[in-house]
Formats: structure tokens, sequence, C-alpha cells
């Protein structure tokens, strides 16, 4: 087993599991978590989330960001400025639409989240920008789902 830096295991999911969970997930965030989809900017259920807790992948669970690391950063999609643990996250360079950026996937069932950009806020100066239904809300003192 894989244990990342913030005791969650990082080991990667069976493609039999990952269809199993995504199953139950409508086509629209299949999409977004498989073909590297993104959502309407200002549409998604998460953007103007405010309360404190976690944001944790939709397909497996894994927490990806704190509440108290998000920001409003007026592009649509919800933004952090830091992940839970950097090792939460896969980035992979994303050369397609005739631009340069940094994809970020999860790094235990490898679904596509969003994009990491160098504009962000201090203290980290990057603005992690995610899909909404890449991401489940977890309200804080409430347990995160496990895969």
């Amino acid at each position: 087993m894989s244990v990342s830096s913030a005791g969650y295991d990082l080991s990667p999911i069976d493609p039999e599991r990952r269809a199993e969970l995504a199953r139950h997930l409508p086509a629209a965030v299949r999409h977004i978590l498989f073909e590297h989809g993104t959502e309407t900017p200002f549409c998604g259920g998460l953007l103007h989330e405010k309360g404190e807790g976690d944001y944790c992948c939709v397909l497996c669970g894994l927490p990806l960001f704190k509440s108290a690391d998000k920001f409003e950063s007026g592009t649509g999609w919800p933004s952090f400025f830091a992940p839970y643990a950097p090792d939460h996250l896969r980035e992979i360079t994303d050369r397609s639409h005739g631009m340069l950026r940094t994809e970020i996937r999860c790094a235990r069932c490898d679904s596509h989240l969003g994009h990491v950009f160098p504009d962000g806020p201090p203290p980290t100066g990057l603005r992690y920008c995610l899909n909404s239904a890449a991401l489940s809300f977890i309200p804080k003192g409430q347990p995160h789902p496990s895969p």
C-alpha cells in the first residue's frame, strides 16, 4: 500500500473498480473525469460553497483541497491556492487547445480535475482551477468516503 504524506492510501484503483465507482455518475461527470472535459464557467455546484470542510475526488473520495485554501478567482470555477497534500495530485503537461498548461489529476484514481496556473494569490502564487463536477464537498466533522 502506498500512503500519502497526509496518511491516505494512494494505491491505484484497478480499472474494474474505477468503472464500478463511475457507474452511478452522470455522463457529463464521466466526460470530465475520463475524457478531460470542462464544465461551463459559473455553472458548477461548488463555485459558491462557503462551508468549512474538504473537497474530495468525486470518484474515489481522496481529499484534494481544504476550504481554508479556497479563494474567489473570478474565473467561474472553484479555485484553491494549495492542495490538501501535494502528493494527492498528479501534474501532467497539457499541450491541447494550442496552449501549454499543467493538468491536475487525482493521484489515486487518475481522474481529470482541472488545471493549475501560476497566477494565484500568496502564499503559493498558484491557482488550482477545478471542475465542480470532479469534486464532492465533505463538511467539517464528517468522514471522508473511501473507494
